[in-house]
């Protein structure tokens, strides 16, 4: 027990250190539609649930520690031990009403930890569970989960500032919240460990976005380019912003990551006159990595059609192989960013200037690594 009070107060001085008081909405487990979750305190502290005008207060050492949410037509019903409370909405919270530690878990499938404040409601039979988080807290949870483990330092730092410019610039991406923690925006799991590079990476450049003529750039990345990066409208995809100049990748150059996949002569046409959303929806019909990339060459033979290509995911702005590469080799990271976002400065995130120009955009940017 000492031992994870201790692991908890590290982890809240760091927090307090990567505070930005920015808060984003990450709408979290809809790829589940879970119709039930359990939800957790964690070691040592308490998580106060509040809804209906009620508070029920979670905490382990009181022998509470556990709540049940279920999902009943548009009304959420919460269980805790013998008290049940149907509500439309929760709130959960520390007992300062700020961010607190938890874990939510989808029965029979997975539990994950958050640091934040959990908004839960019920739709329509499915439950929607939301964390509102601070902005530096959601980018290292992303950074960790879009990058490989030994992912240089260097490259984790120009990945945070990417991925930052992601969040700062395409605000609302849903109905309900900003994002979603699928690849459908940023991929997002649980905050690092105060200790690892991706924690690391995020403090050195907290408060660091990417912009073109003064406005937040909606940064995409793909794990590999396949030699070229691309633009979007190479793809079939609006650039609403910055327009994404191809540059050469002297690593994929060198070392593409090929693939081959069977496919009908329909998906080939398709895929040739939608580009990027016609692959997305290849993929969900027939699972991730169906259509690896956009970067191909169709082939008939006797047997049938296939997809000879280089590279994963979009292939436009930073490659992920490219980076990790130029770190490697001595790169630091405003050279790689330089280098995947040409023209392009590196700024101070100003939420004001922000929230403002945000106000005035009409379109969504696309997702960031498909």
């Amino acid at each position: 027990m000492e031992r994870l009070r201790g692991i908890s107060l590290l982890t809240y001085l760091l927090l307090a250190q990567l505070a930005s008081a920015q808060e984003i909405r990450i709408g979290v487990l809809g790829l589940f539609h879970p119709h039930q979750l359990e939800l957790r305190a964690l070691p040592g502290q308490a998580l106060v649930i509040q809804g209906m005008n009620k508070i029920l207060v979670l905490e382990r050492s009181s022998g509470q520690g556990a709540a049940t949410l279920m999902a009943s037509g548009d009304q959420l019903i919460l269980q805790v031990d013998n008290q049940v409370l149907k509500t439309p909405m929760i709130r959960a919270d520390s007992r300062s009403d700020g961010p607190a530690d938890f874990t939510l878990r989808v029965p029979g499938k997975l539990s994950r930890r958050y640091h934040g404040v959990l908004e839960v409601k019920s739709a329509a039979g499915v439950l929607v569970p939301i964390v509102r988080m601070d902005l530096e807290i959601a980018v290292a949870s992303a950074v960790q989960a879009e990058s490989d483990s030994d992912t240089p330092l260097e490259a984790l730092k120009a990945q945070a500032v990417a991925t930052r410019s992601y969040f700062v610039a395409t605000p609302g991406k849903h109905h309900d919240f900003d994002f979603c923690d699928t690849t459908h925006c940023q991929f997002l799991r649980e905050p690092p460990p105060p200790d690892s590079d991706f924690t690391r990476a995020v403090f050195a450049t907290r408060g660091l976005i990417l912009a073109f003529r003064d406005q937040a750039v909606a940064a995409m990345f793909a794990r590999s380019c396949g030699g070229r990066t691309r633009t979007p409208q190479e793809v079939g995809m609006s650039n609403h912003g910055y327009p994404y100049f191809p540059v050469t990748c002297a690593y994929c150059l060198r070392n593409p990551w090929r693939w081959t996949r069977p496919i009908s002569e329909s998906e080939a046409a398709d895929l040739n006159r939608r580009g990027e959303a016609s692959r997305l929806d290849i993929d969900r019909r027939r699972g991730w990595d169906a259509v690896p990339s956009n970067n191909f060459t169709v082939r008939h033979d006797g047997s049938g059609v296939f997809l000879d290509g280089k590279g994963q995911g979009h292939g436009i702005g930073l490659c992920q192989h490219g980076a990790k590469a130029m770190a490697q080799t001595g790169s630091g990271f405003r050279e790689i960013l330089d280098h995947y976002y040409p023209n392009t400065t590196l700024s101070p995130f100003d939420p004001a200037r922000e929230i403002s120009a945000a106000s005035t955009q009409t379109g969504k940017s696309s997702s960031a690594l498909p």
